[in-house]
């Protein structure tokens, strides 16, 4: 069985590329700039901007299933318009499609968002976001279409960590919101879930984070108690300090995923 994964040469896509080998896939998987690390898989340069390119690629692959983790932060043409054309090349030759979409989809509020809640974006990624699923949804309706949160694990390659660290470097800039609220989920349960996905057959918006709903500034305290460092050192601020447009408080409500999955969606001080 072939994967293709888009976008594999990031923290995410390295995890589900890792993951596939280990249980047997042939796994191709995408990169822009440079490979990724992830022995036995094939590695193929990409710009999903390109969407003949990304037709061309996925015709000679012809993949049973193709995960698109594929983004940039402040690049609409990578993030939604690259997302649109991975859909659309995935529906013309059958594949199973996974999409990896985000939280950022949504504008924040007190109650937790289901898997159902249309996005309300209020930052440019946000809305990015959001206009890739309605491209992956239309043109490839039977893909399933992943919301997660931050994206952690055991060391500084996951940027949550790195960020926490830099904060607690007295010589940084950097503070970490008291006030942003989200759900974060590890990045080995992320890339087993949404392989578990791709071997199904669900179709539609699915969120999948951690159950336990923490503070940005309470990650940062978590990352430095696990690396032997002192949480009192961590620099921190709120959303209305910052001057930034973020949404606050974004939960995600997982118990469609618990029911549906096999995998295990662990808190963050296990993950860490």
């Amino acid at each position: 069985m072939t994967v293709l994964v888009v976008g594999g040469s990031g923290y995410l896509g390295g995890e589900v590329c890792r993951q596939a080998v280990a249980a047997g896939s042939t796994v191709v998987a995408t990169y822009r700039r440079e490979p990724g690390e992830a022995p036995g898989a094939r590695w193929e340069r990409l710009d999903v901007r390109d969407g003949a390119a990304v037709d061309r690629l996925v015709t000679a692959v012809r993949p049973r299933m193709v995960v698109n983790v594929a983004y940039a932060y402040a690049e609409w043409a990578t993030t939604a318009t690259g997302a649109a054309h991975v859909a659309a090349a995935a529906a013309r030759t059958g594949a199973r499609l996974v999409h990896l979409s985000s939280d950022a989809v949504h504008g924040g509020r007190p109650e937790p968002y289901g898997d159902d809640d249309d996005p309300s974006p209020v930052f440019a990624y946000g809305a990015a976001k959001a206009a890739a699923e309605t491209a992956v949804r239309a043109l490839a309706p039977d893909a399933a279409v992943v919301r997660c949160s931050l994206i952690i694990g055991p060391d500084a390659r996951s940027n949550q960590v790195a960020q926490s660290l830099r904060a607690l470097d007295p010589e940084s800039d950097l503070r970490l919101f008291r006030d942003e609220i989200r759900t974060p989920v590890g990045v080995a349960d992320l890339a087993a879930a949404v392989l578990e996905l791709a071997a199904g057959d669900y179709a539609g918006v699915l969120n999948v984070a951690g159950p336990e709903p923490l503070s940005r500034a309470e990650l940062g305290e978590l990352v430095a108690r696990v690396h032997g460092l002192d949480p009192g050192r961590l620099r921190t601020t709120t959303v209305a300090e910052s001057g930034m447009a973020r949404a606050a408080m974004i939960v995600l409500d997982t118990t469609r995923a618990k029911e549906m999955l096999k995998t295990r969606l662990r808190p963050a001080a296990e993950v860490l």
